[in-house]
């Protein structure tokens, strides 16, 4: 069993170094992947296209959370019609624009090492998912679930109660894996263990049980027993 080294801060009480976990449930942009750039690109668009303010605009944005209650902040006027069109917009804007994702240090290792017992757990559509790992090339899970299968986004803890039952296990024996606030609260509220990345946030604003750089700051070990985070 490990103990934290000097690239691991603590942040809550249940730190899951050296701990065997049932399953790891995985965020993607941010987390996995890097799409910042694309969805700056796309969202300035979309903007510019509907005559939002670019204030507005960060207002109502938020890392993690769903296009679709984005665009529902963005347009708190309009009818139900008008956001629709606006979603698919991004939509087909983000799908078709993945220059520069990439996937994230660790990344590849940490899905490899899950196997079986990973799941991707990502506020994007489907199809932008599909895009975007593809793009990264990463090699994705049988279990993945997206804003279009589920009711409720993050920070609601639906998505991940989602992934932990596709899987089989009991959400308390799991590992979130996030890098946004909002996803932090839907691991916590889901019962799991959290571990967070900095690669979008800085580490005060991250309430997460475990706070790291990136995910090739931690080893990935499986076994029979679950798998189990180790320090690099």
């Amino acid at each position: 069993m490990g103990v934290p080294g000097p690239a691991l801060a603590a942040g809550g009480s249940a730190v899951p170094v050296g701990r065997a976990h049932a399953a790891v449930l995985f965020d993607m942009d941010g987390t996995l992947v890097d799409s910042t750039a694309s969805v700056v690109r796309c969202w300035v668009r979309l903007a510019e296209e509907l005559g939002v303010g670019l204030d507005r605009l960060r207002a109502a944005a938020g890392h993690g959370r769903p296009a679709r209650d984005i665009v529902a902040d963005l347009l708190p006027g309009e009818d139900e019609r008008v956001r629709a069109a606006a979603l698919a917009r991004i939509t087909e804007l983000e799908v078709a624009d993945v220059e520069g994702v990439v996937a994230l240090p660790g990344a590849v290792a940490a899905l490899t090492a899950a196997g079986a017992r990973g799941a991707i757990v990502t506020s994007c559509t489907r199809d932008l998912a599909v895009a975007r790992w593809s793009a990264a090339g990463l090699p994705v899970p049988a279990v993945v679930v997206t804003a279009d299968d589920v009711a409720r986004g993050k920070p609601d803890p639906e998505p991940f109660l989602s992934g932990a039952r596709l899987l089989g296990v009991d959400p308390a024996r799991c590992l979130v894996v996030e890098d946004a606030p909002a996803g932090l609260v839907a691991g916590r509220a889901a019962g799991a263990a959290t571990l967070a990345v900095t690669t979008t946030h800085a580490a005060e604003d991250l309430d997460a049980d475990l706070v790291v750089p990136d995910l090739a700051a931690v080893r990935w070990h499986a076994d029979a027993d679950g798998v189990t985070l180790l320090p690099a």
